[in-house]
């Protein structure tokens, strides 16, 4: 994968400083892995978000989803939503493959429940997905659990970005797309907060695509000229519908309720939006969320609980961590994407070709 990130181009978005990683694991304690499946005919895999190092079934995070266009086939947002709690680590995967990975996290959570002398009688894996039949046999579901396995054994706080994972097989505004990353740091009472954003990008008209000030949808539409001849630029498939979907991850560490996380969850659509997304028919624009900042223990025996609680007035900083570092997360998802050929000799482009001369 490509080491380059959006910046690497000069282009800086939104004014709030990043956080040391640039990524969601800037949010102490979350980390992230990925299995890739890179052959002629399979170009895709499964990236998973773990929120905290401890057993979140027994200790649940605080969480919310937003659904923007519901074109989608995500599992276990009905319960987030309800309950306001996440009780497994977060999948990404292709979309014929969600009840595998579903199975995945269940035998995963129950054996380390067993191992913990914490006993299961239900649970609520959370799995995501885009369509990655593009650039992936998809219907032959190749994603075992041995793969998910692997992304979480392979977890840390510094992941690779790009065409790696759940994201392998993404496609983003006519290029490359998949796996991006970017956080922001805010501060309340003298102290610290981080929100981090994780993207599977598969999404977007290509014409409509907007790095920062940057139309570069447009200049890639007039391919041809003798300024992109002279360039050597190659001529791509471009995207004419806005489709496909994009899920988005949003971390931090703020002491927020459901409702409040809810919230923010919906001003990750500014940061998609600049981008260039219109959120057309076909696209499943998703958002899931948690906070670290606290636990809602499961064998709880009092009856009230106290938790600390962002005061309202002070949301608006969490409304500009998020849009900045999901418009920066889509970008970054594009540029540390390289080139990949995949099932029927499909071929999609890393971003960083088009960015090259700007």
């Amino acid at each position: 994968m490509s080491d380059k990130r959006i910046r690497d181009y000069h282009i800086t978005i939104g004014e709030l400083p990043c956080g040391p990683r640039n990524a969601i694991t800037d949010v102490p304690g979350v980390t992230v892995g990925h299995c890739t499946i890179d052959t002629p005919e399979h170009q895709t895999g499964v990236s998973v978000v773990i929120p905290a190092p401890h057993n979140l079934f027994a200790h649940k995070l605080p969480a919310a989803s937003y659904v923007l266009n519901g074109f989608g086939k995500t599992l276990g947002l009905v319960q987030v939503d309800e309950l306001g709690s996440l009780e497994t680590p977060i999948a990404l995967t292709n979309t014929l493959n969600v009840g595998l990975v579903h199975d995945a996290l269940v035998d995963y959570t129950v054996s380390r429940c067993a191992k913990e002398g914490i006993p299961v009688r239900s649970l609520n894996p959370v799995v995501c997905e885009c369509n990655d039949s593009g650039l992936n046999h998809i219907t032959e579901r190749v994603v075992t659990k041995e793969h998910v396995y692997e992304a979480i054994h392979n977890a840390s706080a510094d992941f690779e970005q790009g065409a790696v994972g759940g994201g392998r097989g993404m496609i983003c505004y006519g290029l490359k797309g998949g796996i991006g990353s970017s956080s922001r740091v805010i501060k309340l009472d003298d102290k610290e907060y981080t929100l981090g954003v994780l993207v599977q990008s598969n999404h977007g008209r290509t014409a409509d695509w907007m790095a920062g000030p940057h139309a570069m949808g447009k200049r890639i539409m007039e391919q041809g000229g003798p300024a992109q001849a002279a360039q050597n630029l190659p001529k791509i498939q471009p995207a004419d519908l806005d489709k496909g979907s994009i899920i988005m991850i949003v971390a931090t560490d703020l002491p927020v309720s459901d409702r409040q996380l809810r919230r923010i969850l919906k001003r990750a659509s500014v940061g998609l939006i600049r981008t260039g997304s219109h959120l057309g028919h076909g696209s499943g624009d998703i958002m899931v969320g948690f906070s670290t900042a606290y636990t809602l223990p499961s064998d709880e025996d009092a009856e009230v609980i106290q938790v600390p609680l962002l005061n309202e007035n002070s949301i608006e900083k969490a409304f500009r961590a998020v849009a900045e570092s999901c418009e920066e997360a889509i970008l970054n998802s594009m540029v540390a994407a390289d080139t990949v050929t995949g099932y029927q000799g499909n071929t999609r482009y890393g971003a960083g070709i088009f960015l090259e001369n700007l």
